[in-house]
């Protein structure tokens, strides 16, 4: 009787950092599907783009005009999600009967900030030169130390993409500055710090020196990073980001892994691209040690990364949903990390509108 390996069979894989299990049917690879089909990303737009709110010159919707910028510019969210205001719950007027320990509120303190790429609105992250993504790192770098100062966490993330929401082609991405930690962030701070406490070590960058070793799922790396299809991943081509040196929050990075950084998501990004010839849509955001008040701290425990999440499953047009027994029970994949990493690896450095 053969054998059946784990890339046949349906398995569990735990996820360390949000300490859940996730299932793997790789035999479903081959299933059909007749369900809905996305229309295929538009990637014509134009050069720069006058008529966009977020392009050099454009007319915002309260009235504000951006000036001619040249590089990246930076400006406070018009639609703020999070305000800096020093009100108390405790001030406001609560017309909610909150007077129970299951009805809990708390106050919320923020500044959210929107920061374009390029002026021009046809240039996405991987269409860009080395240099250009690395102004664009080091502008995250002075937004994060500027408003780490002030507040505990500091969220950059892109929604990159119509099918992930993103309300304006020009590329873009939103920094949002908190006075809370936010789920996910607590998640992996008690998981990072648990794994430091029992092990004497940094999760992430022993995890980082795994997958080097390994090299089953990596997909790009370089001398001072590595990015890999993480073993526990959930979504298809799902990317997790990671300095081989232990680097807690971006305002730790060197010039020269500053440098290599952008090299790394260039490649990283294309081979993105490459897969369905496609601008590739992705939510990706930076996780790293908790600022403000944590400032004062250790968190030895804490290793800077970034997560990307791309939800194309087969095609341009056929995405992963996450609905039925993954919104009600235990997420699930079919296509196991291994043989994502190396479509992805497999695939060329050099985006295929340039080649």
């Amino acid at each position: 009787m053969a054998t059946l390996t784990i890339s046949q069979t349906p398995h569990l894989r735990f996820n360390p950092l949000r300490q859940e299990w996730i299932i793997v049917s790789p035999q479903r690879i081959t299933r059909p599907w007749q369900g809905r089909k996305e229309a295929p990303q538009n990637n014509k737009t134009s050069r720069p783009d006058g008529n966009n709110a977020l392009a050099p010159g454009g007319r915002r919707s309260n009235g504000n005009v951006n000036p001619n910028y040249e590089s990246t510019y930076v400006f406070t969210n018009d639609f703020p999600a999070l305000t800096d205001n020093n009100t108390t719950v405790d001030e406001l007027d609560n017309n909610f009967d909150c007077d129970h320990p299951l009805l809990k509120n708390a106050t919320a303190r923020g500044e959210c900030r929107v920061m374009c790429f390029h002026p021009r609105s046809d240039l996405t992250l991987p269409l860009m030169t080395v240099a250009e993504i690395l102004v664009v790192i080091n502008k995250w770098t002075e937004e994060y130390e500027r408003l780490g100062r002030k507040f505990n966490w500091v969220q950059i993330f892109e929604n990159k993409g119509d099918i992930m929401g993103c309300s304006n082609p020009h590329p873009h991405c939103q920094i949002w500055s908190s006075s809370f930690l936010p789920n996910d962030a607590l998640l992996e701070d008690n998981s990072q710090k648990t794994y430091y406490e029992e092990n004497g070590k940094v999760m992430l960058k022993e995890y980082a020196d795994l997958e080097s070793a390994k090299k089953t799922r990596v997909v790009v790396e370089n001398r001072d990073w590595i990015a890999v299809v993480p073993y526990w991943a959930t979504w298809p081509f799902e990317i997790l980001l990671l300095p081989r040196r232990h680097v807690k929050r971006f305002t730790e990075l060197s010039e020269d892994e500053k440098i290599n950084l952008a090299d790394c998501m260039k490649k990283m990004l294309t081979k993105y691209d490459n897969l369905f010839e496609t601008s590739f849509p992705y939510s990706m955001g930076w996780h790293g040690a908790p600022t403000g008040s944590y400032l004062s701290q250790s968190c030895q425990h804490w290793q800077l990364h970034a997560h990307y999440y791309p939800p194309l499953l087969r095609s341009a047009t056929v995405k992963k949903f996450m609905a039925g027994y993954e919104m009600v029970a235990s997420p699930q994949r079919d296509l196991t990390a291994e043989m994502a990493a190396e479509r992805l690896r497999n695939l060329p450095d050099i985006h295929y509108k340039q080649a």
